[in-house]
């Protein structure tokens, strides 16, 4: 029964730490959603260029996209005509830094840990496309593509003009708190519960063993998160709950930023949509640049306790209390919702 206790404590605990952050991450998801065109990012991205590449990444930073939802979208991308290396710097920046996971990130790691996060994801995204575009160029069956798209049967391409929607409160909140919570939140209660049974019944001293060989645990963590189907929001508990057991803040970083880039789905939509050569790409430049920034952040950053959430278990704001709870229902209503349709399907 005590350890049950601890169990839902330190559930409480990490739900606690990152619950408001979430809530004004997911509204600034919604407001950017009506802000930005739906066909704006697509209009930008085409040639194998230095510059789509910079693009795909700097408009993927802030896009309300989650993991779950940025693979049909890179679909869609390339579809309409964006270039291997552009697609590829998307996938990467897109679920990694989007405002949700940035302010989520902050939450739980502070200030230092979220702009080396950012800053370096941007790096990463970047890297790969360039090597990307060198390595294999795109044929021109990307161009043909992309006028087949524009100039398909549904519509008429001499009279194509875009009705210019309006901004809505009632969509900012739908968005926010429906569509893109209905993707999240299932993931993050899987998060949140596992960093919970980690720090519960994972003893300290077995954990500071796993986690003693700095380099063999940066080796174990790429392995293990790569596959692994996280979001970026939701494997922020997890990397929590590994640093209270003495993982160290390069490590985390690892797993934060190889987790969210990559997994068995999105490997196989790479070698699917881009080819064999641009999945070895995509996983190696990942695999390897991740090392070496999570290398570079127990370098300078080793002694920096970034974990901000320790006071959260002797005070717990109103606030915070409140956003636990409200994230608490948007959990259990979807969880009940997924469970009815599956219900009705069979």
């Amino acid at each position: 029964m005590e350890k049950f206790e601890l169990l839902a404590n330190n559930f409480l605990l990490l739900l606690d730490a990152m619950s408001m952050y979430l809530l004004i991450g997911l509204l600034l998801a919604g407001i950017l959603k009506q802000i930005v065109p739906d066909d704006f990012i697509s209009k930008h991205l085409g040639k194998s260029s230095i510059g789509s590449v910079i693009k795909a990444t700097l408009f993927g930073i802030p896009l309300p996209v989650c993991s779950c939802s940025v693979i049909p979208l890179a679909q869609s991308l390339r579809k309409e005509g964006a270039s291997k290396g552009a697609v590829q710097s998307f996938l990467i920046s897109t679920p990694i830094t989007g405002v949700d996971s940035i302010l989520a990130t902050f939450s739980f790691f502070g200030l230092i840990f979220t702009i080396f996060r950012v800053l370096s994801s941007i790096i990463i995204a970047i890297v790969v496309g360039l090597i990307q575009n060198f390595v294999e160029k795109d044929d021109k069956k990307t161009e043909d593509i992309k006028e087949e798209s524009s100039c398909d049967s549904h519509c008429s391409c001499s009279s194509s003009k875009e009705e210019k929607k309006s901004f809505s409160i009632k969509a900012v909140f739908s968005y926010a708190y429906i569509t893109l919570a209905k993707d999240m939140v299932n993931p993050l209660f899987i998060g949140l519960v596992l960093g919970a049974i980690f720090t519960t019944f994972v003893p300290k001293e077995y954990s500071s063993l796993l986690f003693e060989n700095q380099f063999l645990t940066y080796i174990i963590i790429i392995l293990f998160s790569m596959p692994l189907y996280v979001c970026a929001t939701a494997s922020l508990p997890l990397a929590a709950a590994f640093m209270l057991s003495g993982m160290s803040g390069g490590a985390a970083f690892i797993f934060l930023t190889a987790g969210p880039a990559t997994s068995a789905v999105t490997m196989s939509v790479v070698y699917k949509l881009l080819g064999k050569t641009s999945l070895i790409i995509y996983l190696l430049t990942i695999a390897i640049l991740s090392f070496l920034f999570g290398f570079l952040y127990d370098m300078f950053f080793s002694e920096l306790n970034i974990l901000k959430f320790s006071t959260y278990s002797e005070e717990s704001s109103i606030y915070t209390q409140i956003s636990s709870l409200l994230i608490l229902i948007l959990i259990s209503y979807n969880l009940v919702k997924s469970y009815l349709e599956r219900k009705t399907i069979k």
